[in-house]
């Protein structure tokens, strides 16, 4: 038996014992990255790779770190990549081991047809993905630097669709994913973060209040962040203040809660709110413009920070969907609209139609300056919308309804 069947046959725990050896013996690696094992797992070709720290990352010790880089069962080019940041009782290499069984820390399972990146942040002390434990000011610390830095690498590497890098983590990988994934939208088209440990690390790092975003700081249009947490579960505390945040600042948010705990498993998520997996997420792309949906009349009262006993699940925005007709240097047009119930089969009561203000963001060719006026129509009606301090333009109160309807924006002349 050649050694790639050897390493394909192992169980879990056996194969787990083979990496912890085969890093253990590999030699202290700077930067670029070195692959240190070509293997097998669950089908799909594994490459191994250890690196030490760049200077530029501001690490006050050397170390060494750990990522996989699980390939696409199939491999094609400009195949997109599923960035995996681990809980605080996982390593990296026990984070792949789970995608070996099914309901086991789903959101660590990456799709097929992708690249996959599991990264580690446990092999070096106080190394955490919630960066607000040792850096609590909105400065991109080493572990943040480190987390983008290889995403870079690995998506010229393998020739990754750098408009299709999608960030997840669970628990402590939660919090990451909401922190690194928010302040680089330059770099992620989307993030999904299940059961997020605090939101501390991603407020600080996108100076919500009582912050500020200080004078001469441009923060890239983040990705669209999905969320799902459980008022019955502790790390979930002040989301209250995060969705009021991201409603305030008009970034994009489908956010899911319910009595499902600190769950990590899909199926038990589901049987509490069967609308976690209902956004496609994996089909934002970072070359797109999105509409951002904020202050909608569908959005369930928030649980957080007084109803933490209450046994509803709920949704904010959860409902709203949109496709993207054009986006020239003169204008840019997306349909809107809301589910039906022939799309989506759900135990939440679909509404006809919904009330929102609506933000368009990651605009590709049109260029709108801050305080210039564009002119609007969506369906029957039109109007006039002043584009705010970052170029962001807002039309109030559309009435979307479940039959697609374009919203038109140009500059005014």
């Amino acid at each position: 038996m050649n050694l790639l069947a050897r390493i394909g046959s192992l169980t879990a725990a056996g194969w787990l014992l083979l990496l912890a050896a085969t890093s253990a013996r590999a030699q202290e690696p700077s930067w670029p990255p070195e692959k240190t094992k070509d293997a097998e797992f669950s089908g799909r070709k594994l490459d191994i790779f250890r690196h030490g720290v760049r200077t530029e990352w501001g690490y006050e010790a050397p170390q060494r770190d750990t990522f996989l880089v699980l390939h696409p069962r199939q491999a094609k080019p400009n195949s997109p990549l599923y960035v995996v940041l681990h809980s605080a009782g996982h390593d990296v290499h026990s984070c792949l081991a789970c995608t070996s069984r099914a309901g086991d820390h789903d959101i660590y399972h990456s799709p097929p047809e992708f690249f996959a990146l599991y990264l580690d942040c446990r092999a070096n002390k106080g190394d955490w993905w919630w960066g607000s434990e040792k850096y609590k000011g909105p400065e991109v610390c080493p572990t943040e630097k480190r987390v983008v830095d290889t995403v870079k690498w690995v998506v010229k590497e393998y020739g990754i669709d750098q408009n299709r890098v999608y960030l997840c983590g669970n628990s402590m990988g939660g919090s990451g994913t909401l922190g690194i994934g928010m302040r680089h939208g330059d770099v992620f088209a989307a993030v999904k973060a299940n059961v997020p440990a605090r939101v501390e690390h991603v407020s600080s790092r996108m100076y919500f209040a009582p912050r500020t975003v200080p004078a001469g700081v441009t923060l890239p249009d983040p990705p669209i962040v999905v969320d799902y947490s459980a008022p019955n579960d502790s790390w979930s505390r002040g989301h209250d203040a995060f969705a009021r945040d991201m409603n305030e600042r008009r970034y994009a948010l489908f956010l899911y809660w319910g009595p499902f705990g600190h769950a990590n498993n899909h199926e038990q998520i589901l049987k509490v709110n069967d609308l976690i997996n209902s956004f496609d997420w994996l089909s934002v792309r970072k070359n797109e413009p999105y509409p951002v949906f904020t202050n909608a009349s569908t959005n369930d009262p928030l649980p957080w920070p007084g109803q933490l006993t209450d046994n509803k699940p709920g949704q904010v925005n959860a409902f709203f969907r949109w496709k993207t007709v054009s986006d020239t240097a003169d204008s840019v047009e997306t349909q809107l609209f809301v589910l039906k119930a022939s799309d989506l089969r759900t135990s939440f009561t679909l509404p006809a139609e919904a009330t929102a203000d609506v933000s368009l963001r990651r605009l590709q060719r049109l260029r709108v300056a801050p305080g210039a006026t564009g002119r609007w129509t969506f369906g029957t009606a039109s109007g006039e919308a002043k584009a705010d301090a970052t170029g962001c333009v807002t039309i109030r109160k559309l009435r979307v309804t479940a039959e697609p309807t374009t919203l038109s924006v140009r500059l005014a002349e």
